[in-house]
């Protein structure tokens, strides 16, 4: 079986998941773009990490792409892709942990109030605040796919009052009025781009705070930087931006109420998404199920 290996990698990622992929099938022929300067026309998979437009053009004989990324939103942008060929997205238990581990950060440092601390050492302040139990927090998380599910689990053991919304579920405003943290973990789709705008913000109550660990474009920057300004947010944690990086006059960086993490929040191993890619390219080559389609109708 010919694989191609094709993504926006410097020297060192190309060298890291080409090793971890040929040990986590050595059968395979596997082919990098760079090297491959006129890809073999019997390639059956694509495994890729945003791949330049129109990599994937002219390759008859692909029977699945299978992304090294949990989103896909870039992927589908991609009006070339070949028609009709599956696509499958990462779904990798190393990185449902990672970002637990994320998740449950934030949240325990709203809870005890330790972003404010932080502010209070660089003005050399000693001031304590009340310390809030965890029970008395309401997280609503949305996004209800693998990663929202894991999140959920991890904080409702942590004592924390925790909802959940899907787009197609519960009308969304009712539940924001109820809840002191928002995590974003969904998917990037037309219908939910933009969807943390000013209106989004209103709805929660004062002294609410966002975890933004999705994609930068659900969110509308200058609405969240007046919710922000004007007191009605408390605190917004932002791993994930419009452009990235993010640009250094951005208003986030230096901003009191915004913590800035490099899109860091869950990032893919490839020890452990190489053997999810292998157990995917496995069930392509034996005409078994293969795992995590993407539907590209609705774009996740």
């Amino acid at each position: 079986m010919k694989v191609l290996l094709c993504g926006a990698f410097d020297a060192a990622e190309q060298a890291a998941w080409q090793t971890a992929l040929q040990q986590a099938m050595p059968q395979a022929q596997w082919l990098d773009l760079p090297a491959a300067q006129a890809v073999p026309v019997d390639v059956v998979a694509a495994v890729v990490a945003n791949p330049r437009r129109g990599s994937l053009q002219g390759l008859p004989a692909l029977r699945l792409i299978q992304s090294l990324w949990a989103g896909v939103d870039r992927l589908l942008a991609d009006t070339t892709l070949p028609v009709g060929v599956p696509i499958a997205r990462m779904v990798d238990p190393a990185m449902n942990a990672a970002m637990t581990e994320t998740a449950l950060w934030a949240v325990l440092s709203l809870q005890r109030g330790f972003y404010a601390y932080a502010r209070q050492q660089h003005a050399a302040q000693w001031l304590q605040h009340p310390q809030r139990r965890a029970d008395a927090l309401r997280v609503l998380i949305l996004g209800q796919g693998q990663i929202g599910r894991a999140v959920a689990a991890r904080l409702a053991q942590q004592g924390y009052a925790v909802s959940g919304w899907r787009r197609d579920g519960t009308p969304l405003p009712p539940l924001l009025a109820q809840a002191d943290i928002v995590i974003n973990l969904l998917p990037l789709t037309p219908q939910t781009r933009g969807l943390l705008d000013a209106a989004f913000f209103a709805a929660l109550p004062r002294g609410a705070s966002v975890v933004n660990l999705a994609r930068g474009a659900h969110v509308d920057d200058d609405a969240l930087l007046a919710a922000l300004d004007h007191g009605h947010l408390q605190h917004a944690v932002l791993d994930v931006f419009h452009a990235e990086p993010l640009p250094p006059g951005h208003a986030f960086w230096q901003h009191p109420s915004v913590t800035v993490l490099p899109h860091v929040a869950a990032q893919t191993d490839p020890s452990s998404a190489a053997a999810v890619v292998a157990a995917n390219l496995q069930a392509l080559q034996d005409g078994g199920a293969l795992q995590h389609l993407v539907d590209r109708q609705r774009a996740y």
